[in-house]
C-alpha cells in the first residue's frame, strides 16, 4: 500500500491511497472538509466526508503525469516502471505542478 498527501495551495487537503494496482481512496482531510472556505481539489471529487473509491487512478491524479516521450523519459530517469503511474506521481508532483495541486508521498509506503 501507498499514500500520499495532497495539498492545495500548501494546505493539507486530504490522502490518496494505492491499496493495489486496482483500488484507489482519496478521502478529504476532516479540517479542510470543515473549513467551507477551502474548495474541492478538483470537479470531479467535490467536497464530502465519504470516501472516494476507485479501480483505477482517479483521472484528475491520473492527468497530473506526464504523456509520450516525457514520461518514457521521466520513467527511465528516475527507474519506475511505464505502468506505475501512482509511483510517477508520487515522484514528480511534490513541487512543480501546474495548478495548486501537490502530491507528496507520505512516510511508510509499503
Amino acid at each position: 500500500m501507498r499514500k500520499a498527501a495532497v495539498y492545495r495551495n500548501e494546505d493539507f487537503a486530504g490522502t490518496l491511497t494505492e491499496e493495489n494496482i486496482n483500488s484507489y481512496i482519496f478521502e478529504y482531510d476532516e479540517n479542510y472538509y470543515s473549513d467551507s472556505s477551502k474548495p474541492a481539489v478538483s470537479l470531479t471529487l467535490p467536497k464530502t466526508n465519504r470516501i472516494y473509491k476507485s479501480t483505477y487512478l482517479f483521472p484528475f491524479f491520473y492527468n497530473m503525469i506526464s504523456e509520450g516521450a516525457n514520461k518514457k523519459l521521466q520513467c527511465i530517469r528516475l527507474k519506475i516502471d511505464e505502468n506505475d503511474n501512482f509511483g510517477l506521481l508520487l515522484a514528480t508532483a511534490k513541487y512543480d505542478t501546474i495548478g495548486a495541486i501537490s502530491i507528496k508521498p507520505l512516510e511508510k509506503n509499503t
